[in-house]
């Protein structure tokens, strides 16, 4: 039996280490958009968060957002982020 690694991201959140299925990853692609990428094989940049509105608000305190895209997220991505988590998890 072959085990085989597990890849792990932190949280911008709260900076836990997590299995990489375990978070959910927000992208940035070459035009500067940002997006909800549940399956993890967008294009762009990503950074992780836990699929719970706390982590999002810690992140955006924190800025850790802004650490991982090195750039200004603005307002109204975090905003549209708030509501497709809750949507998801009305899923």
């Amino acid at each position: 039996m072959i085990n085989r690694k597990v890849p792990l991201r932190k949280c911008t959140g709260c900076r836990e280490m997590k299995s990489k299925k375990e978070l959910i990853r927000i992208v940035r692609n070459d035009e500067g958009e940002f997006s909800l990428d549940f399956t993890g094989k967008k294009q762009g940049r990503g950074a992780y968060v836990c699929p719970n509105l706390d982590c999002l608000e810690k992140a955006h305190k924190s800025k850790g957002l802004e650490r991982s895209f090195k750039c200004a997220v603005p307002k109204e991505v975090y905003e549209q982020l708030q509501r497709e988590l809750e949507n998801s998890a009305d899923r």
